[in-house]
């Protein structure tokens, strides 16, 4: 995909991977990057996630991001520490960075391994040299139970351009939603505004994903911009909204063991807060990932979910569907089981519920809970 102006990505093989798939992704820009940061909120965090903060906080512009998948360099103490400024080390001298400040980290995989630095920073200057302004190799780069690349892009009116790079498949819950996100714009925004605007769009897309309800330790999602392009402020987050809530949809279709994307809606809120955490309750219910698996159309547990999520609701008047076939309306409605059932087999699913206690929307986006879910996380490290 081709990438905004004042960007280049790479992806490569440093053997990290038992697999051997690519496991080094390296983005650099020749100019400064205003840039905004949201990361994971579990209190055990990778070096990466704290780094970065502390990059954030300095409040200065970045040149480069280094990425590597396989490892997740996390509770490995001081060693782990210094092997993730290391890493960030040796993507400064492999793209002649007079400041290793310049480069923000992340990592991706097992917890409490230690980082094999040693094949990453050797393949850092073949990272360099295949620079290029193409995301594909870089999507690649970053996956680790990911199934596809997640790339999405989108053009303003006046020729800027939005392009974001993501991974995540398990792990993956609300605040941060987990996963690795990497958006660049050429869109000239600066760095307070970003700032501004991009945790707004974090809590539209990234933080209304869940598939397994567990949050990880290194997730981030970042934006940069190298101000490249005249742009409107207004269409630029629109345009980044858009951009971060197709790649939460790919990352729900492609959740460990998936075989249902399952879209909730919910209307009528009292407020968007609450009319989004009804949508995140159901969507991460397993009761309801179970039952959208095994296509039963068990519209209680809906009901259930909206009770708990502390949405206020007006249950004489709750209205609950499945497919677009009505279940509920302030009491249970007749309908034909057998083919709503049928309908609940496809590969998109769609739940919605009237909460009927205002005028607020909100949507959240999951994945059915299969066998193959259990067989992957058994299975992660053995």
């Amino acid at each position: 995909m081709r990438l905004p102006q004042g960007f280049e990505v790479s992806g490569v093989t440093a053997g990290i991977k038992e697999s051997g798939r690519s496991d080094l992704g390296l983005l650099y820009s020749p100019f400064p990057l205003a840039w905004a940061l949201v990361s994971t909120t579990n209190l055990v965090k990778a070096p990466c996630v704290s780094r970065n903060r502390a990059r954030y906080s300095a409040g200065t512009s970045v040149r480069a991001l280094v990425v590597n998948s396989g490892n997740a360099n996390c509770a490995n103490g001081e060693k782990g520490t210094w092997d993730n400024e290391d890493l960030a080390g040796a993507a400064a001298a492999a793209l002649a960075l007079d400041k290793v400040q310049d480069v923000l980290t992340a990592s991706t995989g097992v917890i409490g391994q230690r980082l094999p630095l040693e094949p990453l920073a050797a393949a850092m200057p073949r990272a360099a040299q295949a620079l290029a302004g193409d995301s594909s190799a870089f999507a690649e780069a970053i996956l680790t139970t990911d199934t596809v690349s997640k790339e999405v892009a989108a053009t303003l009116s006046g020729g800027a351009r939005v392009v974001g790079v993501a991974k995540g498949s398990g792990m993956i819950h609300p605040t941060m939603a987990t996963l690795l996100c990497f958006v660049m714009t050429d869109a000239r925004v600066d760095q307070e505004t970003l700032r501004e605007l991009w945790p707004r769009v974090v809590d539209a897309s990234f933080n209304q994903l869940t598939v397994d309800g567990d949050t990880s330790t290194n997730d981030m999602a970042i934006v940069l911009s190298s101000g490249k392009v005249g742009a409107d402020l207004t269409e630029l987050e629109a345009a980044l909204t858009d951009v971060c809530v197709r790649l939460a949809k790919k990352v729900a279709r492609d959740g460990e063991g998936a075989t249902k994307l399952i879209t909730v809606r919910v209307t009528g809120g009292r407020s968007v807060e609450e009319a989004r955490q009804a949508a995140r309750t159901v969507a991460g219910s397993n009761l309801i990932k179970s039952a959208v698996h095994g296509a039963d159309p068990n519209w209680g547990r809906i009901l259930a979910a909206i009770g708990r999520s502390g949405a206020v609701s007006d249950l004489a008047n709750v209205r609950v569907a499945m497919q677009g076939t009505e279940l509920y309306r302030g009491g249970p409605v007749a309908f034909d089981a057998a083919l709503v059932s049928q309908r609940l087999r496809q590969e998109d699913v769609l739940l919605e519920a009237d909460l009927a206690a205002g005028n607020s929307t909100g949507e959240a986006w999951g994945c059915d809970l299969s066998p193959e879910y259990v067989r992957i996380n058994a299975d992660y490290t053995t």
